[in-house]
């Protein structure tokens, strides 16, 4: 199959969003792939895949690459002296762009108007998983226990600290901070704003365990991924998720049968239909048998293609299973019924 694969946008996100795509070259055997970057100024680029390289744009020399816009059904551009029209060809496109314009249901929004086929969180989806308040609002609706959160609009809140801030509209932990104290909460709560203007607080449960678990729906039901036992010492930030190249492969250890049916069970709740075309990544918190969700993460990175034993099969299966909004016919029986009546 060939995917067209978007990434970058307007985000803060943007980076690690090119470091997905770059990661899903490598990882992608079987299929071929095609790859459309949305810079900071939201034009789209037609990327060759020699040119998939961290540097290629930094440096801005993606600029140099071949221009396309949003057409009905895909991806065209025009060439030469009489501007001749092409498509971009594809089975199905998936959006890897991370943040804003990917996550919070623009580029759904978009997808949907051209009729273009795509492994990505529809507009619903999209509001729902990216505001933390939502999403937690959401999980209540649906069963699915959450841990304790404050919204706070000033750092002289009281608190029982240790407490974690963070952003409500962001994810990869930017922005995200553990205080310990009233100073520390005045710090973490400067840096949350500097990328949001709805904050919030949780407590820093102590001896609490976060499990990872991806999947998606089928005709036949739901396709889960393995389990992914988080294991750190402390709350991983930005710094730590995404720059610390020493870790190769994740390493998976045997779960509780009990807490692995509970966090099945949790997924499919959060998914329901409303994640239906979409391969998204719950975080679960567990302490004492009952498990919390963290956080969903609508697009996870590289499509969380590391807890699947055989991803190329993967992607036939969510391309094979998207299913499209049905098309309205518009007859003008009313107006035309409006028009008979007036004689005319």
């Amino acid at each position: 199959m060939k995917f067209a694969v978007l990434f970058g946008g307007n985000s803060f996100e943007h980076e690690i969003s090119i470091v997905s795509a770059i990661t899903l070259k490598e990882k992608i055997k079987q299929h071929e792939l095609d790859f459309i970057f949305i810079d900071q100024d939201r034009d789209l680029y037609l990327i060759e895949k020699k040119d998939m390289k961290s540097k290629y744009f930094s440096s801005g020399e993606y600029k140099k690459s071949q221009k396309v816009e949003f057409a009905k059904g895909g991806f065209r551009y025009f060439k030469g002296f009489i501007k001749k029209e092409y498509y971009v060809n594809y089975d199905a496109v998936i959006n890897l762009i991370h943040g804003r314009d990917g996550e919070d249901g623009k580029l759904a929004g978009i997808l949907e108007f051209f009729e273009i086929k795509a492994v990505t969180p529809n507009t619903e989806a999209s509001a729902i998983s990216y505001n933390k308040v939502l999403t937690k609002a959401y999980a209540k609706e649906m069963g699915v226990e959450v841990i304790d959160y404050e919204i706070i609009d000033s750092p002289s809140t009281k608190f029982d600290f240790p407490v974690i801030i963070k952003p409500a509209r962001l994810g990869s932990s930017i922005g995200v901070s553990i205080a310990r104290n009233s100073e520390e909460l005045t710090y973490a709560f400067d840096v949350a704003k500097e990328f949001d203007d709805l904050i919030i607080a949780e407590p820093f449960i102590e001896g609490i365990n976060e499990y990872n678990i991806a999947g998606f729906l089928t005709e036949n039901g739901f396709v889960f991924s393995k389990i992914e036992k988080v294991t750190k010492k402390e709350y991983l930030d930005f710094e730590k998720k995404y720059m610390d190249f020493s870790r190769k492969e994740t390493e998976f250890k045997e779960v509780d049968k009990s807490i692995e049916a509970s966090i099945k069970a949790a997924f499919e709740k959060i998914y329901n239909t409303t994640f239906r075309n979409a391969l998204i990544r719950c975080d679960f918190f567990e302490k004492d048998g009952t498990v919390y969700l963290n956080e969903i993460n609508p697009i996870p990175g590289s499509l969380a293609n590391y807890l699947f034993d055989d991803f190329d099969s993967v992607l036939i299966e969510l391309a094979k299973n998207i299913k499209t909004e049905e098309k309205i016919t518009i007859d003008y029986q009313y107006i035309n019924k409006i028009q008979m009546a007036k004689g005319k």
